[in-house]
């Protein structure tokens, strides 16, 4: 299984045995696997996304959104209660390429990625436990 790494961006190798084992990454020793979200930038976006073999979650924002902000601890429950997912925000102030590449027209604006593809997407806020029944629905759906 490879995993990017959200620190330096190197992928490393993980056999799926050990994805519980809190792996961590061979260059920098950054933790592969925590239970929080990670923030991606321009720059580590494209290549976590299409190398992270695992579902990728972004949670897109603005630290001036309302509505994100209120999301924000839901989000963060709902990445450590899935493990099997990666969950990741992206400051849509701060990377605009990434943001319009992904035409972000509202926030908060959640995309679920997996094999560099994208699956699907809902904007608004929500709780933790219709997060995570979303994202179940959407992996069943997709067969993954």
């Amino acid at each position: 299984m490879n995993l990017v790494c959200p620190e330096c961006g190197t992928t490393n190798r993980v056999p799926e045995a050990r994805l519980h084992d809190a792996p961590v990454c061979g260059r920098c020793g950054h933790e592969l696997m925590a239970a929080a979200p990670v923030a991606l930038d321009d720059a580590r976006f494209d290549a976590f996304i299409a190398g992270t073999e695992l579902p990728v979650l972004v949670d897109y924002w603005a630290d001036w959104c309302g509505p994100c902000k209120a999301m924000a601890p839901h989000f963060a429950n709902a990445a450590a209660a899935m493990p099997e997912v990666r969950f990741a925000k992206v400051d849509t102030d701060a990377n605009p390429r990434t943001s319009g590449a992904g035409q972000i027209r509202s926030i908060p604006t959640l995309v679920l990625y997996r094999g560099g593809r994208e699956l699907a997407r809902r904007s608004g806020a929500m709780p933790a436990a219709e997060l995570q029944r979303w994202v179940q629905g959407e992996l069943a759906r997709a067969g993954a």
